[in-house]
């Protein structure tokens, strides 16, 4: 009786290493990202794993930077040449699996391609140049002045002041979530309103606890990726804005400052590979 397939997934591609670039040691690198994102100090969920997760052959010459190590990013990072796949969202969120479908697509794609996988999420979030929070609000021509979304010791999101027209500032979102392939809802209607007090905390940033920051703060419009259903019903309560922009689109702009990061400190060239998920 024939052996059964381990997957019925197509096979990975194979690493193309094209031409030849510097190769700096995958430890140098690590380092380097471990202590401009202060791993060590920021506290995060258990899942995140911050840091490097896969290991390589000892040497990088091309970067690739994603939102998610989904296997989409790894075998696209694989086809581009990548010897390192810097992530937003690692690979341990589901906690222990066994390595058995799609799970042992990609650990065999890694693996056999020699890609090493480094994961960056509240520590790329809250930082002050590289971060997903500061990024979007300059994206969004905001200018922070201060620290928002509160977690254990530091602040994930950044919150400034304004004063404009609501609508506005509702259409640079639009634009900006578009380009990521996202889209836009947000809690009650801007038209007619200005904002004047402003906050930004990327990905699932809405919850109960960032709105009652809001309104202890004095925010009137609040920028998120997504937030469960209860908080919309809570800003319409408390006449507060809040801008869903996509998990997604609003994550994407850490990985591709830690890519440039990376090759102004080091030469080495990267990608970013744009897998958005509508969310």
């Amino acid at each position: 009786m024939p052996t059964p397939p381990l997957s019925d997934r197509p096979p990975a591609p194979v690493r193309d290493t094209g031409d030849a670039h510097p190769s700096i040691p995958l430890q140098e690198i690590v380092s380097a990202l471990n202590a401009e994102l202060r791993i060590a100090e920021i506290p995060d969920y258990p899942g995140a794993m911050n840091g490097l997760q896969v290991g390589n052959r000892g040497s990088v010459q091309r970067v690739a930077v994603a939102v998610d190590a989904s296997y989409a990013a790894i075998t696209n990072a694989v086809a581009d040449g990548a010897d390192l796949l810097l992530v937003h969202h690692g690979l341990f969120w589901g906690g222990v699996q066994p390595l058995v479908g799609v799970p042992y697509d990609k650990y065999a794609a890694m693996l056999s391609n020699g890609l090493a996988v480094y994961a960056a999420h509240l520590p790329l979030d809250l930082h002050a140049e590289y971060g997903n929070n500061v990024q979007l609000a300059r994206a969004l021509g905001l200018t922070p002045d201060g620290g928002f979304a509160r977690y254990k010791t530091v602040d994930i999101g950044v919150t400034g002041t304004a004063d404009e027209a609501t609508d506005a500032l509702l259409s640079r979102v639009l634009a900006f979530s578009a380009s990521y392939g996202g889209s836009v809802r947000t809690s009650i209607p801007t038209q007619g309103r200005r904002t004047r007090r402003w906050a930004i905390c990327s990905g699932g940033g809405a919850s109960s606890e960032t709105l009652r920051e809001a309104r202890d703060r004095g925010i009137d419009t609040l920028i998120v990726g997504e937030g469960p259903h209860h908080t919309t019903v809570e800003a319409i309560e408390h006449d507060l804005c809040v801008m869903y922009a996509g998990h997604y689109a609003t994550e994407t702009l850490g990985v591709q400052a830690l890519g440039a990061f990376l090759e102004a400190r080091f030469g080495i060239p990267w990608t970013f590979l744009r897998l958005p998920t509508g969310s």
